[in-house]
């Protein structure tokens, strides 16, 4: 057999099969009991310096600084 003709005929067959269970397998990890906190957390991250801006990597207290002309 023509190894073109073979792994023609694998994805065609297995490939699919192992395909379809490895999204079966990542949706079911994505809604599995737990992972609720991670993902509110992730989905959060634009709104949690609503009030003020992030503080500077170098600086944790830093202040807001305006720019002034």
């Amino acid at each position: 057999m023509e190894e073109y003709t073979f792994l023609r005929q694998f994805a065609d067959s297995w490939m699919l099969v192992v395909l379809f269970l490895f999204f079966i397998g990542v949706v079911v990890w994505v809604f599995r009991p737990g992972s609720s906190k991670t993902y509110e957390d992730t989905a959060n991250i634009p709104f949690r310096h609503e009030d003020k801006p992030a503080p500077q990597a170098d600086d944790t207290t830093a202040t807001p600084k305006e720019a002034r002309s």
